[in-house]
């Protein structure tokens, strides 16, 4: 398969190198047909051969140079927030290029005999006329910014490429969610200490199972009916929360107090769908069913400048205490190495962080990640 891919890429490379020249040589042949038929209007006509020659060699050393300013356009993309910076970078490279460039194809064109010898015996006559000659610079700016333009495209047409692929992850990744949610594949204990509860609520209050019925419907609805897009409001994920933790409150009744801080100002903050939920049942699966006193639950939200922080705290026993040892982490909840996969795939700068609070007790887990609003 790689030897595969990589004769794939070399393929492509030649291809890309072919259309290159293809598009050099039609660039040369117009410019020096151009200036052909304007020397016959202006003075004694020039030789054909030499005058396209000359110009096709010269777009030719353009051509040769183009993956430079493929480069540079790449380092310094023009884009929207990233004008005025990358133009000024682009305004001096251009100049230095054209620079360069003509002081590579005027001994090349000369020594190659492209360049008429009795207007110019001397090279150093040549560089004296052509560096003084506004035409070679416009013509050496034109080519410069044409081939921006086109890396600029080329670039936007990768860029697409690229969120049009994440997308298609992330649609993925969704639906393996959805199903993993519903099913209870987070873990089925979820599901079963339901029901259990639920069968024993039933010979002792039936108000409490019905509130927990009630509940778990909702929770199910809420799965199913979850939007197909990669992403939901904080405060749509905070509803869906909330319905999973009313049913572990009626479970765990005094045992299990549940507080949230979230400010105002993030519910309306872009996250991946179903995300906020398997980190909280690994908190109460694996912090606050592990001990007899009172369970506490912390969910923390707010906005710092252009991130969002998102905090679940719980007072169980750490991960380095009973059952919730480092090495038993990835089988938790829906499995936080999924968890961080589905958080590479939407965000491309993130923190998550698992702290075991060993002078207080219990975990943390921090997500610090781009403050994002649906436009």
């Amino acid at each position: 398969m790689k030897e595969r891919d990589h004769q794939q890429d070399k393929t492509g490379q030649w291809r890309n190198w072919a259309i290159g020249f293809v598009v050099w040589t039609i660039v040369g042949a117009s410019f020096g047909t151009r200036s052909y038929l304007y020397a016959q209007i202006t003075g004694p006509p020039p030789s054909f051969r030499e005058m396209i020659l000359n110009y096709m060699a010269d777009f030719y050393i353009w051509g040769a140079y183009s993956p430079v300013i493929f480069w540079i356009c790449k380092r310094f993309p023009i884009g929207r927030g990233k004008v005025a910076g990358p133009l000024a970078i682009h305004f001096f490279v251009g100049f230095v290029s054209v620079m360069a460039v003509t002081a590579v194809t005027i001994p090349a064109t000369w020594y190659l005999g492209l360049t008429n010898t009795v207007n110019y015996p001397t090279l150093g006559l040549l560089f004296s006329k052509l560096f003084t000659n506004p035409f070679m610079v416009h013509q050496g700016l034109l080519a410069y910014w044409g081939t921006v333009v086109v890396a600029q495209a080329f670039e936007y047409y990768r860029q697409v490429q690229i969120e049009t692929t994440r997308a298609s992850d992330l649609a993925a990744q969704l639906a393996q969610a959805q199903l993993a949610a519903l099913k209870m594949q987070i873990h089925p204990h979820f599901l079963f200490n339901t029901l259990n509860s639920i069968a024993t609520l039933l010979h002792r209050d039936v108000e409490a199972a019905d509130r927990m019925i009630a509940r778990l419907s909702d929770f199910l609805r809420m799965t199913l009916n979850s939007s197909q897009t990669t992403a939901s409001t904080l405060g749509q994920e905070l509803e869906f929360l909330q319905a999973y933790l009313e049913i572990e409150q009626i479970r765990f009744q005094e045992r299990l107090i549940v507080k949230m801080d979230i400010a105002p100002d993030v519910l309306d903050a872009q996250v991946p769908n179903l995300i906020l939920q398997p980190l909280v049942e690994n908190a109460v699966r694996h912090g606050i069913s592990k001990q007899i006193a009172v369970g506490r639950l912390h969910i923390f939200a707010h906005r710092e400048n252009e991130r969002l922080l998102i905090r679940i705290e719980d007072n169980g026993p750490g991960l380095h205490n009973g059952s919730r040892k480092p090495k038993t982490r990835p089988k938790a909840g829906v499995g936080l190495e999924n968890t961080k996969a589905r958080l590479e795939k939407f965000y491309r700068d993130f923190q998550f962080e698992i702290i075991d609070r060993q002078g207080t007790g219990g975990t943390c887990v921090k997500l610090n990640v781009p403050y994002l609003i649906q436009e």
